[in-house]
């Protein structure tokens, strides 16, 4: 972000806070604790009067970049990057606004408006349309699954939805006999004939983009503009199992968390400027990328949205040459992976890398952050150029990276990348690390908007008196609840209107957190999807040739593996008919042939109960002993010990991600 004073400096930058002192803790019961950011202890709700909707937050983009470029596309591949002004998005907002009404739609905010379509400027106009007359977006977006998306347009009573292609509408066409509330559908590309006519014979208008514009300009309707307790959207999250679940994020919500960020970075010299561009790739259904665009429109900046080919991207990356890098670990994990393959190729090449990278950490050490060291010009400059050679700050989000890949990644960059740690439900993030702070494992202070407390979870044996505990937050960020779903939002927001995230955190000796575990046998995988074991086991099970499964996964890891028991009675007369091999169990669990046909076996039952591919295991290890109380694998009530089996089979999980990477 456009510096106040440039951080390619060898004295280093002067972190906001003491490294070794970045919250405080609160008085009373909770021993919650703040930013040492927030002033007299005091959350931040908002910064400036004419900011406290994001509607407002536009407009104040607009102003100080003085109607200047906003959004960035690019009309072919051949073609270079065009651009809309602030001023031209609002207008053309208040036209597609106007046209929604005069369809019928109301300017209310319980009018909820459905958009299925990747990042694009059409989705940004939208977005204003619906602020300038106080509606609700309702993203849907295609991993959500067939069910998902039916429920949510059933329960968000949704009459319109705009989608990017004819393909998409035809997706919403083919499920019209569980969706028959929806009355428009509105497409930016050119309307196919073929979709008009299957439209029509069901009752379903089918519109031009450009049509709705036309529509409102023709008939202009007073705006409404919505409020900071105003709803903005219903973010649905995938959940894990069951159906998914509309987190219900209001403006203050969202403006919260903004101000938050900004009081964050500006507190370390990282001040945003009209001339900044960030990339947008991450899909915009999903509640980071809102809060980083946001951030952009706060300041007048520009975001540039990417061709929609992700095999594109780092073409884009290097035309578009943004100074805000959003991203996730898988990316980066794939950067790395790249990296480092072209530094291994040569014995010469790879001495010299390493001496750059331990050079480089020193550096980091001293809170120097820079891209112009004899490292950087000799090592680093191609890593560098390979992000578009502006970047100066990247933003890692959604799921943990791990200490190896951010340690490296830091080095060679040459700019701030920080990892923050939040939800939908407290409108994306609520913590984040400081700026100069080089340590990993860890995701930062509580931001000025929020606070966070560890509760008692004791059958887990954490305890916040030993500084562990479920994380729970409260501040403005948090959202309302969960639409139509009291038992759920009760079961997230407690009397005192703290959100219980299921996740263990730790506080560690200089104020920041760690995420160590999760309450329920719930996960992330590097890609960010929830994933429940239990889930899959339960199916997994249903194998006649297996009487015991675990299933396991975590953050850093992209793919599930297991661990499986084979049936005592089953496998040895299956291997005797089948294979040909009659052998003990104990060299039956040994065998490949063997293992090659229980996991075989585990995939086709997962297809047939509608496992995702996601949910299915990648490798196996075959363990030819029951799972029991006398081996501690097992509670008293033959519950597994996933943490014990964990541990107990540490390196056999180990040697199949190894195998797998």
């Amino acid at each position: 972000m456009g510096a106040k004073g440039s951080h390619n400096i060898s004295r280093g930058i002067r972190p906001s806070v003491e490294l070794t002192y970045q919250s405080q803790e609160l008085g009373g019961k909770d021993r919650a604790r703040i930013s040492r950011l927030c002033k007299d202890g005091k959350l931040l709700e908002y910064k400036t009067e004419d900011a406290r909707t994001l509607h407002e937050v536009f407009k104040r983009g607009a102003r100080l970049s003085n109607n200047g470029p906003c959004l960035g596309w690019k009309p072919s591949a051949t073609e270079p990057y065009k651009w809309i002004n602030y001023d031209d998005v609002l207008q053309r907002a208040s036209y597609f606004g106007a046209g929604l009404i005069k369809l019928g739609l109301s300017p209310t905010n319980n009018t909820n408006v459905g958009i299925y379509s990747q990042n694009k400027p059409e989705y940004v106009i939208f977005e204003q349309a619906c602020y300038t007359y106080s509606m609700v977006g309702v993203p849907l977006y295609d991993t959500l699954g067939v069910e998902a998306c039916n429920f949510i347009i059933n329960q968000a009573e949704i009459s319109a939805v705009i989608c990017d292609t004819n393909k998409k509408v035809g997706n919403l066409l083919d499920r019209f006999s569980e969706t028959k509330n929806i009355r428009h559908i509105i497409v930016m590309e050119k309307l196919s004939g073929e979709m008009q006519t299957r439209a029509s014979s069901l009752g379903v208008k089918l519109h031009a983009w450009a049509e709705i514009e036309k529509l409102g300009q023709d008939n202009p309707h007073p705006h409404k503009p919505a409020t900071p307790d105003d709803l903005c959207i219903i973010c649905y999250t995938s959940g894990t199992t069951g159906l998914p679940k509309g987190a219900m994020l209001t403006h203050k919500g969202v403006v919260s968390i903004v101000v938050a960020c900004e009081t964050h970075l500006e507190a370390a010299d990282l001040v945003i400027q009209t001339t900044d561009v960030m990339i947008s790739y991450l899909p915009l259904a999903h509640s980071y990328e809102r809060l980083l665009e946001t951030y952009v429109y706060l300041h007048g900046a520009r975001v540039g949205f990417f061709q929609g080919d992700v095999r594109k991207l780092m073409d884009d990356i290097k035309e578009l040459q943004p100074t805000v890098f959003p991203t996730v670990p898988r990316l980066l994990n794939r950067f790395y992976d790249k990296v480092m393959s072209g530094v291994n190729a040569s014995p010469v090449k790879k001495f010299l890398f390493n001496i750059a990278l331990a050079e480089k950490e020193k550096e980091l050490k001293r809170g120097v952050i820079r891209k112009t060291s004899i490292w950087d010009t000799l090592m680093f400059r191609k890593v560098q150029e390979a992000l578009g050679g502006k970047v100066k700050l990247i933003v890692t989000g959604s799921a943990p990276l791990s200490a190896k890949v951010l340690g490296f990644l830091r080095c060679c960059v040459g700019c701030p990348i920080l990892e923050g740690y939040g939800q939908t439900e407290c409108s994306a993030i609520a913590t984040l690390q400081i700026v100069g702070d080089h340590l990993t494992g860890n995701v930062g202070p509580p931001l000025v908007c929020n606070q966070i407390k560890l509760a008692d979870v004791a059958e887990m044996e954490y305890y916040s008196g030993s500084n562990k505990g479920e994380v729970c937050i409260r501040g403005p960020n948090v959202f309302r609840g969960y639409l139509k779903d009291q038992t759920k939002t009760n079961d997230a927001l407690d009397e005192e209107g703290w959100l219980h995230t299921g996740d263990i955190g730790e506080w560690l000796p200089n104020g920041a957190l760690k995420i160590i575990d999760r309450k329920k046998h719930i996960f992330k995988l590097a890609q960010g999807e929830y994933i429940a074991p239990e889930k899959i086991e339960n199916v997994y099970i249903r194998c006649s040739l297996v009487a015991q499964v675990f299933v396991h996964g975590d953050s850093l890891q992209s793919c599930l593996v297991g661990v499986v028991v084979p049936d005592p009675d089953m496998l040895p007369k299956y291997a005797a008919d089948k294979l040909k091999l009659r052998l003990p169990i104990q060299d039956l669990a040994r065998n490949a042939e063997v293992k090659k046909v229980i996991l075989a076996d585990l995939i086709d039952v997962g297809k047939k109960a509608g496992l995702s591919s996601l949910e299915q295991v990648k490798d196996v290890y075959v363990y030819p002993e029951m799972f029991s109380v006398e081996n501690g694998l097992l509670t008293p009530t033959f519950k597994a010990k996933r943490q014990e089996l964990k541990r107990y089979f540490h390196s056999q999980i180990n040697a199949m991600y190894s195998k797998l990477s």
